[in-house]
């Protein structure tokens, strides 16, 4: 049996300086009354729907107004569409906390209770979307809130995410028992010359934390464990996660043709942006499928599968690219992953991303600038308009299968003459 196929709606609000973004208002989701129907059209089984805490409770303590939200969620489950509703998105949080702060995973399992209290039928929950890729950016990189460029902050924002996904899910069980955790992160890999070949694997062991932590596996055993005691974090602090495992139901993978990594200490080869290092050596990070050094999506499910042996699903799939390209991007995928469920990994769906599109992620939100990146819809004109992907989705819900003379061509990543 095929995998089922998922959507989402990119629906980030994120905190650059002292300004919130949300991309639900700049796509203008709130004000349309037609977005559920026309998402519904697709045959897809579920949808990554946000109810986040920085929208609903951006004021400590006041009374929610669900209204607007009760009336989307029973919209999706008016079209027999399974929600899966995330409370944080690239996000650290009201105003009145972040996520280097001591009450920020308290603050989210209570407000995780005052959501599965207003909605107790809901079943799936993705507490914090994708704990690691946030903490690196907010906590190593400086480009999302509070700004900072260390080790130790991106280890105790990571913490707090998954401290908070841990006990956001124990406040909906004691609501909901059956409820379940689909905990979504990026499925990465570095590649490397030869040189900084510690480098990437430091980093293709980090890129398992979220998961590693989830699941009580880090211990004095796991090869990271002394790397957080010499950044200063206390064994109380991991000892955490191995008291209170919280294993996923279903592992949610995100994959992007960025999600593959190549470092190179020749600098002249690429472009001064890309540049970087870690302190003993300097060299570009640059996309791996740029330079012909990627593994594919193939090769990479069947590593977490081999990791975890837990249920997986893509839970985005997106290519900011043409059309035809972003058609061809989300087949591939596809593909893959039914190959992957021939070998017996136990992939239960592939979710069509950023249905409505996304802005600014050209920039990684940290430009004001309202930089359009059509989705499986195009909503520029404040209309939902079918693109090339929504057709392949609705030929694989509705006959299983999707055959088109576009695909008899690969998309620009298989080939050799890519620029940087």
């Amino acid at each position: 049996m095929n995998p089922e196929i998922w959507g989402g709606i990119e629906c980030t609000i994120n905190r650059i300086g002292n300004t919130f973004r949300d991309q639900l208002h700049y796509c203008g989701h709130y004000t349309r009354d037609d977005d559920i129907d026309r998402i519904a059209e697709l045959g897809i089984r579920a949808l990554r729907y946000p109810v986040l805490w920085e929208r609903h409770q951006p004021v400590r303590s006041q009374v929610i107004d669900w209204s607007w939200t009760a009336q989307q969620l029973q919209k999706i489950d008016r079209n027999n569409i399974t929600p899966i509703v995330g409370l944080i998105h690239h996000g650290s949080g009201p105003a009145y906390t972040n996520l280097l702060n001591d009450n920020f995973a308290g603050g989210l399992a209570e407000y995780a209770q005052q959501v599965a209290s207003r909605f107790p039928w809901l079943e799936y929950f993705t507490p914090v979307n994708e704990p690691l890729t946030t903490a690196r950016f907010s906590g190593l990189y400086g480009y999302w809130y509070p700004h900072l460029t260390d080790a130790y902050s991106f280890a105790v924002m990571l913490l707090n995410q998954v401290k908070a996904t841990v006990l956001a899910m124990q406040a909906i069980r004691r609501i909901n028992p059956a409820a379940k955790l689909v905990q979504t992160e990026d499925l990465t890999k570095i590649h490397s010359t030869e040189l900084l070949s510690y480098q990437a694997g430091f980093e293709n062991e980090r890129r398992w934390l979220t998961y590693d932590l989830l699941c009580g596996k880090v211990t004095r055993d796991h090869p990271l464990w002394g790397y957080f005691l010499s950044l200063g974090i206390k064994e109380s602090q991991l000892f955490f996660f191995t008291e209170h495992p919280c294993v996923p139901d279903i592992m949610g993978v995100n994959y992007y043709v960025t999600s593959e990594r190549y470092l190179d200490e020749d600098l002249d080869a690429y472009p001064v942006h890309t540049h970087g290092g870690n302190g003993i050596h300097e060299y570009a990070d640059v996309e791996a499928v740029r330079v012909a050094k990627s593994a594919g999506i193939k090769k990479l499910l069947l590593e977490a599968w081999d990791r975890f042996h837990l249920p997986v699903a893509i839970t985005e799939v997106h290519l900011h690219c043409d059309e035809i390209e972003q058609g061809r991007w989300f087949k591939e995928i596809w593909d893959s992953c039914c190959m992957v469920k021939e070998r017996g990994v136990d992939l239960k769906a592939v979710t069509a991303w950023s249905l409505l599109g996304a802005y600014d992620w050209v920039s990684l939100l940290t430009k004001h600038e309202q930089v359009y990146e059509c989705g499986v819809f195009d909503i520029s004109d404040n209309v939902l308009r079918p693109r090339l992907t929504a057709a392949i989705i609705r030929s694989l819900t509705n006959e299983g299968h999707c055959n088109h003379p576009l695909f008899e061509q690969k998309g620009w990543w298989h080939y050799n003459s890519r620029s940087i």
